[in-house]
Order: structure tokens, then C-alpha cells, then sequence
């Protein structure tokens, strides 16, 4: 029970900013508009969120300052995302290109930053935010340890952020009028719906979202963070592409793709496993081996957006 409900905690850790991060994908590219600077927004969350918690470690701990942090890291993609939107819906630019321009700054920037004010581009913090147990709820048979114990509250805001993600973007006008937007521009166009401000604001949610999720990857597994995320940005889009696109499809993904990176992490401490004689750069490798695998087999079957990627012209002009 003890390597099970290890297992869960670790997925868990490493499944919620892939959820989140891939939730904002999902709005972005459901809008018309790819983000494949997911990545870039991901650091730029984290590098923000972790100078804020350094600052303010000495005079606030604990949940309240998680959730700021969390707060300004959302902010912080959502600013850094609009160049990309700028560029991409106003400027009609190729979105591929924006979106590695992006990843490529933001990590030059996050270096430079840190080393002018920190004097090193690692920003380090205490981790004051681990939850041993969450009273009543960790005492619960089986699912206390598995949920409740050993636990971020980053675990139960993902969630959350997912059924208001699925109910948003699936029961709503809003959610409508944004999947519209990405399938048939031209007809959503005709009925009024303004294309250009629906994919602002599925591009603005991707952006807060990757740099919410930077920080809730950064935080439960390191102490510093060092202007990068291991591509977990680029995991996230094949969550994504794996998900099809669809709420429920990405959270599975994103639970599939947490077990690979928990059995490439923590391999060492799982009986049955750490007898193996595989070298440890196999296990690092399996989280990206299973990337490719699933994007050999989905590539065929894609149900991406029909417009997604093609600036859309108003007619009548």
C-alpha cells in the first residue's frame, strides 16, 4: 500500500501542471490560434513566482503565499502571452515561428534577470508549502493516503481549474462561440462573433495558464528555479495532441504522462523496478520514447481544430 500510494502522490505531482498547462493549450488552439509557446510561458510563471516567493519568504509562508505566487505567475504568462497574440491574430505572422520566438526568449531572459539580481540565474526558496496530511481528509481509508497525504495544494487547484476548463469550454456561450472560432471562422463571422476577440482571449487563458502551471511544476520538485522546465511545456502539447483536443481525453493523457515521468524520477524507490538492470538514462528517456510513440500513432487520427493555425481575414473588407 505504502509503493501505491507513493506512486499516486508522485503522478499527481507531476499530472497537474501538465493538466493545466494543456488546458490552456487546448483553449488556445480551439480558438484558431497555436501556442507552442507553452513552454516559454511556463518558465516565465515559474521565474516570477519563485522571486516573488524569495521576497516575500521572510514575512509570509505556507498555503497563503503558494497562492499568490501561483496568482502572479498566471499574471505573468498572460503578459508574456500577448506578444504571441499580438503577432499572431493582429499581425498575421506564422504562429509556429512566434511561438518558438517566444520559447527561446524566455529562458535568455529568466538567466539574465536572475544573475542581475540575484547574481546566479538560479532564484532559490524554501519550500514551506508541503502538506504532510490535510486534517480529516488524510485519515480516510485508502483515499487519505493516496489524495490527502503528502500532498500541494497545486493538486486540488488543478482539478478544480479542470472542471471549470471543461464546463466553460463545453456548456457555455462563451465555450461555444470559441470552438466556433476554431472550426469555421468564416461562420462564426457571419453570426456576429467577433473572431479576432475570441482568439485573444483563448490565447490570453493558454498564456495564464502555462505560467500557473510553470510554477505549480517548479515548486513540488525543486528549491530554485533555473529559467527552465525540462520541455515540460513541450510534453504538455503531446498531452494535448494526445487528448484530441477534448477536456476529459487531456486529463487522461496527463495522468499517463505523469506515470511515465514518475517512474523516469523516482524508478530508484518503486520495488519490482530498481531490480531491473536498465541504466538510469533508459528511465530519463521514457517520459519522451512514450512523447514519440503516441504522436507516431495519433498523427493520423488528429481531431485538431479545422482552422486552427490560419489567420482569419474579415470578409467585407
Amino acid at each position: 500500500m505504502n509503493t501505491i500510494a507513493f506512486i499516486v502522490q508522485q503522478t499527481m505531482l507531476f499530472s497537474i501542471p501538465l493538466l493545466i498547462v494543456a488546458l490552456g493549450g487546448m483553449y488556445s488552439e480551439r480558438s484558431g490560434v497555436i501556442n507552442i509557446g507553452l513552454d516559454g510561458g511556463m518558465i516565465m510563471g515559474a521565474f516570477t513566482g519563485t522571486v516573488f516567493i524569495n521576497a516575500m519568504q521572510g514575512s509570509m509562508s505556507g498555503q497563503g503565499l503558494y497562492v499568490l505566487a501561483l496568482l502572479i505567475a498566471g499574471l505573468t504568462g498572460l503578459i508574456f502571452v500577448i506578444f504571441h497574440a499580438f503577432a499572431s491574430i493582429n499581425l498575421k505572422a506564422n504562429q509556429v515561428i512566434s511561438g518558438t520566438a517566444m520559447n527561446m526568449f524566455a529562458p535568455a531572459f529568466a538567466v539574465f534577470a536572475g544573475r542581475l539580481i540575484f547574481g546566479t540565474q538560479q532564484v532559490p526558496f524554501r519550500d514551506t508549502f508541503f502538506i504532510r496530511s490535510i486534517p480529516l481528509l488524510g485519515d480516510i481509508p485508502i483515499i487519505g493516503p493516496l489524495l490527502f497525504q503528502r500532498c500541494y495544494i497545486s493538486t486540488f487547484i488543478g482539478i478544480f481549474i479542470f472542471f471549470v476548463a471543461w464546463f466553460v469550454i463545453q456548456r457555455t456561450p462563451f465555450g461555444l462561440r470559441l470552438r466556433a472560432c476554431g472550426e469555421h471562422p468564416g461562420a462564426a463571422d457571419t453570426v456576429g462573433i467577433d473572431v479576432q476577440k475570441m482568439r485573444w482571449a483563448g490565447t490570453l487563458i493558454s498564456g495564464f495558464l502555462a505560467g500557473l502551471g510553470g510554477l505549480a511544476f517548479v515548486v513540488p520538485t525543486s528549491t530554485e528555479s533555473n529559467a527552465t522546465v525540462y520541455g515540460y511545456g513541450f510534453l504538455a502539447l503531446a498531452v494535448l495532441i494526445f487528448g484530441q483536443w477534448r477536456s476529459f481525453k487531456i486529463l487522461g493523457a496527463s495522468f499517463f504522462f505523469g506515470l511515465m515521468k514518475t517512474i523516469a524520477s523516482a524508478y530508484s524507490a518503486i520495488p519490482g523496478i530498481k531490480e531491473l538492470p536498465i541504466p538510469a538514462t533508459v528511465y530519463k528517456m521514457i517520459p519522451y520514447l512514450a512523447t514519440l510513440i503516441v504522436l507516431i500513432f495519433m498523427s493520423k487520427r488528429s481531431q485538431a481544430p479545422a482552422a486552427e493555425g490560419i489567420p482569419y481575414e474579415k470578409t467585407g473588407r
